[in-house]
């Protein structure tokens, strides 16, 4: 073989050996992410976020956002109404190169509540780290690019309030509204003497309406809601004023203008404050308890709504993703008595001054009425006013020196006046009685016999019989009722003036009627508005002491400072005078306290002056009524 052959050979050789050292590089692989990174913390994050509406952290967790990403989260939130959300990482599944996020989300709509739904969202490994591949699905599985969610919705009918036999005291009915059209007045003084002489309209009333900022001159301005047969009383002499315009509207009606009036309550719009107060089931236009029972029970009585979420395709193809179940309102069952509140209510017709008069049942302490004044307050005085309860406290006293051996015909002293602790009481007109008994100066209300009497009791005993008769004792109505106090005294002259309902002695109507209540049963039951609340405290009165009681408050009537009434037939009671405030002489509260064939009674006049004088021709008008 020549040389040049054998070269070639060689050559050969050599690069076959030396292809057979080279190491060749493999071609790139794409791996999953090692088993440690898993992508459970980014997904709770990104819940988190929605849930905490931190949209500039979600679009950091978004590989690859779309540009309105934002838009579509915030249009999402506004059809639904989305007042917050909350979610549950359900679990994760790998797939491939990324993975799916299965989550539980509960949203809670405007006016509907919670809606449950479950969702998904993909992610993705990229550089280190876990992405959400969003989609319109992550919102909701259904959702596609074009559609929008709406809701339905429906009220179920508000449920009544009924009275003590069961029977609806508000139904849904008719008012007209009376108002005025700022432009179409001529002159604003005949349009507010025509509503003062028609309706009783203060002028302060429609100024305040007319110069309220941003009225617009074509808006109607309503003045007072009126039922339909007091709108044809008045219809006539108002159409013709220029500015004054008549609307009909849907309303809860009771059974008379003014009826229970602060204790049913009224309804209308949600204000912006219930809207706050009553949470997401509520919304904007929605017709809602604003008073008295109404608002203390409007979730009962509203019930839940219910309706459906929707989701329409841009195909107009409309799905129902969804439906929230409501529930009808439940009636709420009161203690009054139609009959009864009616007569409380026509008594204080004419009663200028504000006022309140209530009634229970002697037997139960169930409240049969509840009146208070003035209407267009909105002050429940019958059941929240607190006041000095004057004489009529001296029912609580006579007990007590009763129940410690004293006879309606043992002698007291009734002197002009007393000095207890260096204070001095006097009668409240100066009467003085010589050779008194128990039963003349409880039916002519002597404050210094009651003084002097209860200076002879044990220290506790007065205490205790004020115990007796519900003082101090916490119970519920079924509306804000503070009850009644009695303060231990803490001198001699205190002591003095708790003997004659002063001092810090304070108590509401409705609690001196369960005084009056006691009086005529011989046991104390706690006031109640609802007949849930029925088995409330009760306690007996001393031994003995209910009879004695009657012959007193009896005498009161038929010979003492009520003798107004005593053409009313069985009824019993106390006159009550009370001081309050500053002055000489010091104003006046008028009390009568009494019960009449098992009715027990407050009557309160604030500021009205002698008990005797104005609240008994209240008492006689109630009583006599029933």
């Amino acid at each position: 073989m020549s040389w040049r052959a054998w070269r070639v050979v060689i050559c050969a050789a050599a690069a076959s050996l030396l292809a057979s050292c080279t190491t060749v590089k493999p071609r790139p692989v794409a791996e999953p992410p090692p088993v440690a990174v898993e992508p459970h913390a980014e997904a709770r994050a990104y819940l988190q976020a929605w849930a905490s509406e931190d949209l500039a952290a979600l679009r950091r967790a978004v590989r690859s956002p779309p540009v309105d990403f934002e838009a579509r989260h915030q249009r999402f939130r506004e059809e639904l109404r989305v007042v917050s959300s909350r979610f549950e990482l359900d679990r994760i599944e790998r797939e491939g190169e990324g993975a799916v996020a299965f989550f539980h989300a509960w949203h809670v709509l405007r006016g509907l509540g919670e809606w449950r739904t479950d969702g998904a969202m993909r992610l993705v490994f990229h550089e280190g780290r876990w992405w959400v591949r969003w989609s319109p699905e992550v919102l909701h599985p259904a959702l596609r690019e074009g559609d929008h969610f709406s809701l339905t919705r429906t009220r179920p009918a508000r449920a009544a309030l009924l009275d003590g036999h069961g029977r609806p005291l508000t139904e849904d009915g008719e008012l007209i509204s009376i108002g005025v059209e700022p432009r179409r007045i001529q002159k604003r003084a005949a349009v507010a003497a025509a509503l003062q002489a028609r309706l009783g309209v203060e002028p302060a009333r429609l100024d305040k309406l007319l110069d309220a900022p941003g009225v617009s001159p074509s808006n109607f301005l309503s003045v007072i809601d009126v039922r339909p047969e007091r709108y044809q009383q008045v219809r006539a002499a108002l159409a013709p004023v220029p500015g004054i315009f008549f609307r009909k509207k849907s309303a809860r009606l009771i059974p008379a203008d003014g009826f229970a009036a602060h204790t049913l309550g009224r309804v209308g719009e949600v204000t912006a404050e219930l809207l706050a107060q009553w949470g997401p089931l509520y919304q904007r236009g929605d017709i809602v308890g604003l008073s008295g029972l109404e608002r203390a029970y409007e979730r009962q009585l509203a019930g839940r709504p219910s309706g459906e979420v929707r989701l329409t395709r841009a195909s107009g193809e409309v799905r129902v993703l969804g439906r929230i179940e409501g529930t009808p309102g439940t009636p709420l069952r009161t203690t009054l008595l139609p009959e009864v509140q009616s007569a409380a209510d026509a008594a204080l017709d004419g009663v200028t001054q504000p006022a309140a008069l209530v009634a229970v049942d002697t037997r139960t302490g169930a409240i049969l009425a509840v009146a208070s004044r003035p209407l267009g307050e909105a002050l429940n005085r019958a059941l929240t006013g607190r006041y000095p309860p004057g004489s009529t406290f001296k029912v609580i006293t006579a007990e007590a020196l009763l129940a410690g051996g004293m006879g309606v015909d043992s002698a007291l002293s009734c002197p002009a006046g007393a000095t207890v602790g260096g204070k001095q009481f006097r009668n409240f007109e100066g009467e003085a009685f010589d050779n008194a008994r128990l039963r003349m100066v409880f039916a002519h209300s002597c404050n210094t016999a009651f003084i002097m009497g209860a200076a002879g009791l044990a220290a506790d005993a007065l205490e205790s019989s004020a115990r007796r008769f519900g003082f101090g004792v916490d119970y519920g109505v079924g509306l804000p009722s503070p009850g009644a106090s009695f303060p231990g005294p803490r001198d001699e002259a205190e002591r003095a003036a708790a003997a004659i309902g002063q001092g810090r002695v304070l108590a509401t109507p409705l609690h001196m009627a369960s005084v009056a209540a006691a009086a005529g049963s011989g046991r104390w039951h706690a006031p109640y508005l609802l007949a849930d609340l029925k088995d409330g405290p009760s306690t007996a009165l001393a031994a003995g002491t209910r009879a004695k009681l009657h012959t007193l408050m009896r005498a009161v009537v038929t010979e003492g400072s009520a003798r107004a009434a005593s053409g009313v037939t069985g009824l019993a009671g106390k006159t009550g005078t009370a001081e309050f405030g500053r002055g000489t002489p010091l104003p006046t509260h008028a009390w009568f306290i009494g019960f009449r064939d098992g009715i027990g009674f407050a009557v309160l006049v604030e500021g009205g002056g002698v008990g005797g004088r104005v609240a008994v021709p209240i008492a006689a008008r109630f009583a006599s009524a029933l």
